[in-house]
């Protein structure tokens, strides 16, 4: 199991931003929802991108399995996640 670490940033009032450092080429978007947190399981996260509650770069995305690279950006509810290349 890969280890991610994600990082809170405040942006503005309403919404809370967070940057998600990646380890590897890419995290697959139902992980990235569970590994930041944003939802408890992996069920949850499925049922989160399947009703299209989730956009990839602004665009609704409903594969669970998308792969999400370093320079994308995921919403969903009021948080916005940036994930970017693991520091060396």
């Amino acid at each position: 199991m890969q280890e991610y670490n994600a990082f809170h940033l405040r942006k503005s009032k309403k919404e809370i931003g967070m940057k998600f450092e990646l380890n590897g080429e890419f995290i697959r978007l139902g992980d990235l929802l569970k590994a930041a947190g944003l939802t408890g399981t992996g069920g949850e996260a499925k049922q989160a991108v399947q009703d299209g509650l989730v956009n990839v770069d602004r665009k609704v995305c409903t594969e669970r399995g998308h792969k999400i690279r370093a320079g994308q950006k995921v919403q969903f509810k009021d948080q916005t996640i940036e994930v970017v290349e693991q520091a060396k």
